[in-house]
This record gives structure tokens, sequence and C-alpha cells, in this order.
């Protein structure tokens, strides 16, 4: 069993930007903003319900909002460390492969 990790940083920008345009759209079209007067629903108890309705699910959509903000930043944050951790791994590796003309630095050494 190998324990490579290969990770899709296109991908992983793509979700946060995906999630970013999601909450743009959402703050654009809000459940609330379907504010009809009562007597459109044709029955008190049917206008409270829906009311109440709709003040939760802004409530539900604002906690989720913030959890998507926090998935978001997470997922931008892991695409830059992943990003970094290739271009420093690969500068040591860089390094240690190309060593300059001459003599073996290690040899005759006791092992």
């Amino acid at each position: 069993m190998t324990n490579e990790v290969y990770v899709e940083l296109d991908s992983l920008q793509a979700a946060a930007e995906g999630i970013t345009d999601l909450l743009g759209e959402m703050a654009t079209k809000k459940v609330s903003d379907i504010d009809p007067a009562k007597s459109a629903f044709g029955h008190d108890d049917l206008a409270g319900t829906v009311e109440n309705f709709c003040t939760r699910w802004n409530i539900g959509v604002q906690n989720l909002a913030k959890d998507a903000v926090g998935v978001s930043d997470y997922l931008v944050r892991c695409v830059y460390v992943y990003s970094h951790t290739d271009r420093t791994s690969g500068a040591g590796i860089d390094g240690v492969l190309m060593l300059p003309n001459g003599p073996d630095p290690a040899a005759g050494q006791a092992v």
C-alpha cells in the first residue's frame, strides 16, 4: 500500500470560489424578500405559518452562510499550504539532486 497523497489544487480553489459565489447569490435572494400580504394567503393561520417558516429559514441560512465562509477560507488556506509545501520541498530536493561537480563529499568517511 502506498502512502502517497495527491491533491487537486485547482479543484480545491474551484470549490472555495463556488462557495463564495453561492454566498453572494444567497445574499441577494433572501426568503425574507417573499413578503406577501396576509390576505394573499386567504387564511390567517397559513399566513402565520409561512411567516414563521421564512423567519426560521433565514436564521438557518445565516448560520449556514457563517459555516460556508469558514469552509471556503479553510479551502483557500489548504491550497496555499499545499502549494507552498510543494515549492519548498521541490527546491530542497533539487538542491540535493543537483550537487556541484567534483569529488563526493562523503567519500572516505566511515559508516
